[in-house]
């Protein structure tokens, strides 16, 4: 065939029409190979983990050319959360080849095509990873991003989010994604050709065409690059104000400057922002002295401002709390604010939440479960909770208050400490309702008792840290440094980046001496949000964080509900795809790690 001529568009009339060049034509997508790729990983970082499968297809014009699928053996044992996620165990590895073989296969099989993958930086970044061990050269692919893509393409309206699974189902997808490294690679495929449909309706019909498409910048977003001039270069938060100076969206990062930046020079997937960056006329900043006080300073004015554009913490009193009333026979109540001081469970995101845990708590001790006041002096007939056996009565006599003073110790004693009671009972119907074949009514029973667990665990990891009068601790910079952070009853007070070289000990008694005065009250954040408290745990957990001084002691009950809340929330989401696929849904049975059913483990989890 021969080659298409474009005509001059300059010049005398008549002259000679020119061939054009192969990038002035572009390389049609229909005429590509692409090799569509998605792995399986023993973890989420690539420094750190390996791959586990690698399962490929190669596709050309809309035709499947051939398939790779194979099991790595990764040098160490892969973690227990990831086995139940994949389905891949240590067993199923033992045989597999290693990556040093795996890894040339791979190399062949996708020689001379495009490179494919759903959120491309995380596999392209593990199979970078990977080749570097295996001693070859770093590779330089051509790549596309299905979700990139998919992001620019799908909108809310047609599926609620740009997961693979979600994808899969819009465009109808003969494979469903089932963390399997072929099936999801599988579903890719099917995802990719219907977003090329798309992409051919706006007229993208080349690969040239589809990169300019996913990078582009309108005009009027480049024309606000001024925004960014005179921002800080370090850590802090950034402030996107409109004409009438109220806050639109409140975002952080260690380089305020060069992220702000990229709001007008960068595309933006989200359409919410690009809409927030078209009102946007100012952009303030407020420099930290490291990146934690950089993301609790966000968290606390999104609290204060409740910018349209931020999705997260805006409204922390909307929370939903369970609360032990304060009179002769307590109930559970339901409440949005912690006024005094009781015992209480949360906080949810939800009431219906909420209602999920007093359920299952209520379904292990008998509390009452009416409300009003009740008097030891005046009696009224019972409910038909009591005939149940779920209520012992103290409505009309059957209960005095201290018989009923047992059940109420029982319900702090799981809230405050051991959650067995409360798992025991739930696993004993789960137990049932399996064995009977009532999946989903297991399941059912499997939410209960996990929304339960979680906000024990989340309560008991609060009353750890907001319990300490003052904690001071030192995070390792990336320059041999130190970042210090003071912290009371849970509140961020002082926050310091000490250099390299520079001894610590007088910038700690600076940070401590210039430190925020708190005064506690209800609840169980007494000085800052929920949110604010549970970052600041997450960072002290961190990778090399010391503890330099300590006001008090930090530590969890040996008997509480953190292990439980890591194993149910796995087992959770396990159960939830089986449910989204057709399949009776795993129930977890028997007590999490380390607990038996009448027994107490002999061990402490102190922190």
């Amino acid at each position: 065939m021969p080659a298409p001529t474009v005509p001059t568009t300059t010049g005398a009339a008549g002259q000679r029409p020119r061939q054009a060049s192969l990038e002035e034509l572009g390389r049609p997508l229909s005429d590509l190979t692409f090799v569509v790729v998605d792995l399986e990983t023993t973890g989420t970082a690539a420094a750190t983990s390996e791959i586990t499968e690698i399962g490929a297809v190669r596709v050309r014009g809309g035709e499947v050319l051939a398939e790779m699928s194979t099991l790595v053996r990764p040098s160490g044992p892969i973690p227990a959360l990831v086995s139940v996620l994949t389905g891949i165990t240590d067993a199923m590895v033992v045989e597999a080849p290693p990556e040093t073989e795996v890894m040339p296969t791979f190399l062949e099989f996708a020689r001379g095509a495009v490179l494919v993958a759903h959120n491309a930086p995380f596999d392209l970044g593990f199979l970078r990873m990977a080749l570097e061990r295996c001693g070859y050269p770093p590779p330089s692919w051509e790549h596309l991003d299905t979700l990139r893509i998919a992001r620019r393409v799908i909108s809310r309206d047609e599926a609620p989010d740009c997961r693979l699974g979600s994808l899969a189902r819009l465009f109808r997808s003969t494979t469903e994604p089932s963390h399997r490294a072929l099936a999801d690679a599988r579903a890719t495929v099917d995802v990719l050709h219907g977003l090329f449909e798309r992409l051919g309706n706006l007229g993208v019909h080349t690969i040239e065409e589809l990169h300019d498409f996913s990078a582009r910048v309108s005009p009027a977003q480049r024309r606000k690059r001024h925004l960014a001039d005179g921002l800080p270069t370090g850590p802090g938060v950034y402030v996107f104000r409109d004409v009438q100076d109220r806050a639109l969206y409140v975002g952080t990062s260690r380089s305020v400057r060069q992220r702000v930046r990229t709001y007008f020079t960068a595309s933006e997937p989200r359409t919410r922002m690009a809409e927030m960056v078209a009102l946007a006329e100012r952009v303030d900043a407020i420099s930290c002295a490291h990146a934690l006080e950089a993301e609790v300073r966000e968290l606390r004015l999104i609290a204060e401002h409740k910018p349209p554009y931020n999705r997260r913490s805006r409204h922390p009193e909307r929370a939903v709390y369970l609360r032990l009333t304060d009179e002769p026979f307590p109930r559970l109540s339901r409440v949005r604010d912690l006024r005094v001081d009781a015992t209480s469970l949360g906080p949810f995101a939800g009431v219906r939440d909420a209602q999920d845990a007093a359920d299952a708590l209520l379904a292990a001790v008998p509390l009452r479960q009416c409300t009003g006041r009740l008097s030891p002096r005046v009696q009224r007939p019972a409910c038909a909770l009591a005939d149940l056996g779920r209520c012992g009565a103290p409505c009309d006599g059957r209960e005095d208050v201290a018989t009923y003073a047992r059940h109420v110790q029982a319900a702090r004693s799981a809230i405050t400490g051991d959650p067995t009671p409360v798992i025991d009972a739930a696993t004993g119907r789960m137990d049932r309702l399996a064995a009977e074949g009532r999946y989903e009514e297991a399941a059912h029973e499997r939410d209960r008792m996990v929304s339960f667990v979680r906000a024990a665990a989340r309560g008991q990891r609060l009353a750890a840290l907001t319990g300490i009068t003052e904690l001071v601790a030192a995070a390792p910079t990336a320059d041999a440094g130190w970042d210090l952070a003071v912290i009371r009853r849970g509140r961020l007070v002082s926050a310091v980046t000490v250099d390299r070289g520079v001894d610590p000990r007088p910038w700690v008694d600076a940070a401590v001496a210039s430190a925020e005065t708190v005064v506690p009250r209800p609840g169980p954040a007494p000085c800052a949000s929920v949110a604010e408290t549970e970052r600041l745990a997450h960072w002290l957990a961190g990778p090399g964080v010391r503890l330099v001084r300590l006001d008090g002691e930090w530590s969890w009950p040996a008997l509480g509900a953190e292990r439980a809340a890591q194993r149910y929330a796995a087992l959770t989401r396990t159960a939830t795809d089986a449910l989204g696929a057709g399949r009776p849904a795993p129930v977890p049975v028997g007590p999490p790690p380390g607990q038996s059913r009448g027994r107490k483990p002999n061990h402490s989890d102190r922190q």
